[in-house]
């Protein structure tokens, strides 16, 4: 699979269902940050809704390489790991950003189709924070 991140500076991003705590949303714009490799912006179109994404690639100390389910990738309408792009859910606080290895986006490459699958790995966190030694992450 391949966390690799889009060309484009904005992306069309299309949910098969609201993602956990932004229904009704399905419609987003996935938006590069200026200046902040690998970090975006996914926002609501039409609504002031936000979530920031990380390429998990790019996490210091981290290997994370979910397998993504079958249903998962039925979703989005992907054959294959290979045309998913996979970002974690970053959280900034007043003591860092938190990311959640648990319940990663997965978007369509090509379509813009996404999804946001809970991982049955329970060892990997829902609240990491960046820079803190993970307990596991693989």
């Amino acid at each position: 699979m391949t966390a690799t991140a889009p060309e484009a500076t904005v992306v069309d991003v299309e949910f098969a269902s609201s993602p956990p705590g932004l229904a009704p949303h399905t419609t987003f714009l996935l938006e590069r940050i200026p200046q902040a490799e690998g970090l975006y912006a996914l926002r609501a179109a039409g609504a002031p809704v936000r979530l920031f994404l990380l390429d998990p690639l790019l996490i210091e100390g981290v290997v994370y390489a979910p397998r993504l389910s079958a249903a998962a990738l039925a979703e989005i309408g992907a054959a294959d790991d290979g045309e998913a792009l996979l970002f974690v859910v970053a959280n900034p606080s007043e003591e860092g950003v938190h990311v959640n290895l648990r319940a990663p986006v997965v978007i369509h490459r090509e379509t813009g189709r996404a999804v946001q699958m809970i991982l049955e790995d329970q060892d990997q966190p829902i609240r990491m924070l960046l820079g803190a030694t993970p307990s596991s992450a693989g």
